[in-house]
């Protein structure tokens, strides 16, 4: 049998950390809380007496951490993967297969976006750890959800993930009071299969490029340290809650003129250009206490 191997994976969430194997660990999804609810899993409870250990996941080809903030991952993360890959290989149970274990049931919702044109799925579990968009089935000849989904509905035109979330925008043609119950259920039942929604090499070619744009944006310019760090705490949060995303692309002192890019849901939404004026344009004028500031999205 092949040796067990984890590859650490930062996630969207800077709490949580997904330790991913290179072969299946269990089948199901299990998620615990504290040492009572990990009675019946051994690894589990072997890592709560780790004092930051808040939230174990095991999933069938991972398992994720989530922390409490009295450390940063990147201090610890290396021991913890060591740790659990000794458990792994000692061929010990994760999970042992009695009645008092905890199954993650997948649940989904919709929500509605400022965007008529975007309807947002909402999962009970982590699909991504980035964010990862495609327009085409053609794009999305590694992501076998997206393309399922171009696929079996002609009238789906993009498919935007985060995180826990999909957001899929739609022709003029579609209704969403028609379609969204059957998308919601095509989807929930993808989930439950446990079929994979992106290939893990895609993923990482999606995350190497969210790294690349962030190291093309460091800069010691400290307007545009500002301002993206008002985007990431006053506008992004709200962006994503509304389904979509929205990156700092520049910024010129000559004319405090910012250049953003919208994703998902904001792309083409009818509101976008309300949401630029009054919202991201008023918040960085106010806490930049500077009036000539005006943005753009490219």
């Amino acid at each position: 049998m092949t040796a067990i191997t984890l590859t650490v994976q930062p996630t969207a969430n800077p709490d949580i950390i997904k330790l991913e194997a290179n072969r299946p660990l269990v089948k199901g999804s299990y998620e615990y809380k504290n040492v009572d609810e990990a009675k019946n899993a051994p690894l589990a409870k072997e890592l709560f007496y780790l004092p930051f250990v808040k939230t174990v996941y095991i999933s069938s080809n991972f398992i994720a951490l989530k922390r409490f903030p009295i450390i940063e991952w990147k201090d610890v993360q290396e021991e913890v993967a060591q740790q659990i890959a000794v458990y792994l290989q000692s061929g010990r149970p994760l999970v042992n297969n009695d009645s008092g274990r905890t199954s993650v049931e997948i649940s989904l919702y919709t929500e509605t976006t400022p965007n008529p044109a975007v309807m947002k799925f909402v999962a009970n579990k982590r699909l991504v750890p980035t964010i990862i968009e495609y327009k085409s089935a053609t794009e999305a000849a590694e992501a076998p959800l997206a393309q399922a989904l171009f696929e079996a509905f002609p009238f789906v035109t993009e498919v935007f993930f985060d995180n826990d979330y999909i957001s899929v925008t739609k022709t003029d043609t579609a209704d969403w009071e028609e379609e969204s119950p059957r998308l919601r259920t095509f989807i929930k039942d993808y989930l439950v299969a446990e079929k994979t929604v992106i290939n893990t090499a895609e993923v990482k070619k999606w995350q190497a490029a969210a790294q690349a744009h962030l190291l093309s944006k460091v800069t010691t310019d400290p307007i545009s340290q500002q301002i993206v760090a008002i985007i990431e705490e006053h506008v992004k949060p709200a962006v994503a809650s509304d389904g979509g995303n929205i990156q700092f692309i520049s910024y010129e002192p000559d004319n405090h003129h910012v250049e953003v890019l919208l994703q998902g849901a904001c792309s083409g939404c009818p509101s976008s250009t309300q949401t630029l004026k009054k919202g991201i344009e008023a918040i960085l004028k106010n806490k930049l206490g500077n009036p000539d500031i005006n943005v753009e999205a490219i």
